[in-house]
């Protein structure tokens, strides 16, 4: 046990979870937070924020940023830097969907889910891996992809397409940071009812999406803990970069 407590162990290390109130990452956060982590939860809503910290416990915190603004995420950091004194982990999972039609949707909300699925995870990513190359430090990137950034998936076609753009951003920054210590992965839920797909979920997509899942169920949050885990320990994790960990009970190996 002891090596394997040493080998996932993230004593000691500070990890900050953009969109840590949401549904999907307070799970990834409260695992993090058990395998030793400071965990900072970030979004705009404390209320909830409270919620997430009162099930992850004591190693959670809360700070409030507008992850669509780089002077936020800035102050971000230098909050964090300042509170905790380092920062190990960051966690991109902040995401909004839409089921607007493709000829119905008008340009404003086609970018806004870009700016919040896409452009607000560059931003991150280009924040803190500065500091971390301006520092010489060692740092893991996970950022929330989607099944549907793999695939075309109907009825939400403008979060597909920004979810294939994170997947491709997140291989390009990882070729581009890996022999510079930090590691860049995309952990890629496939069905887990959540706030944002919640209002497309009615008895025929349900049904749809069963007859693709072999294991014929959702994924319940808490089993996206052990892939965070092994994509944020620098110890089990130190030669994975540039990788897509599906966690999707088969959706995706699925075809008729």
């Amino acid at each position: 046990m002891h090596y394997l407590e040493k080998l996932f162990t993230l004593e000691g290390k500070t990890a900050v979870v953009i969109g840590g109130t949401g549904e999907l990452c307070s799970h990834m956060a409260f695992g993090l937070a058990q395998a030793g982590a400071t965990v900072v939860l970030v979004g705009r809503n404390a209320e909830k924020a409270a919620q997430r910290i009162a099930m992850i416990g004591d190693n959670a915190h809360f700070i409030e940023a507008d992850v669509a603004d780089r002077g936020s995420i800035k102050t971000l950091l230098d909050t964090v830097l300042a509170r905790f004194g380092s920062v190990d982990i960051l966690i991109n999972g902040a995401g909004i969907n839409a089921a607007t039609p493709i000829l119905d949707i008008s340009t404003e909300e086609f970018e806004r889910i870009l700016n919040v699925n896409l452009t607000a995870t560059l931003v991150a990513c280009q924040v803190f891996a500065k500091y971390w190359l301006d520092h010489d430090l060692s740092g893991s990137i996970i950022n929330l992809g989607s099944i549907s950034g793999l695939g075309p998936l109907s009825r939400v076609f403008s979060y597909s397409a920004s979810k294939a753009a994170l997947h491709n951003l997140s291989k390009n920054l990882a070729r581009e940071w890996a022999d510079k210590k930090i590691r860049v992965n995309t952990l890629v839920p496939g069905f887990f009812p959540a706030e944002q797909n919640r209002s497309v979920l009615d008895e025929s997509r349900v049904a749809a999406i069963m007859n693709h899942t072999p294991m014929d169920r959702f994924g319940s949050p808490d089993e996206l803990i052990g892939a965070t885990i092994l994509l944020a320990s620098n110890q089990a994790g130190s030669f994975i970069t540039g990788h897509e960990l599906i966690v999707d009970g088969g959706y995706h190996a699925m075809s008729i």
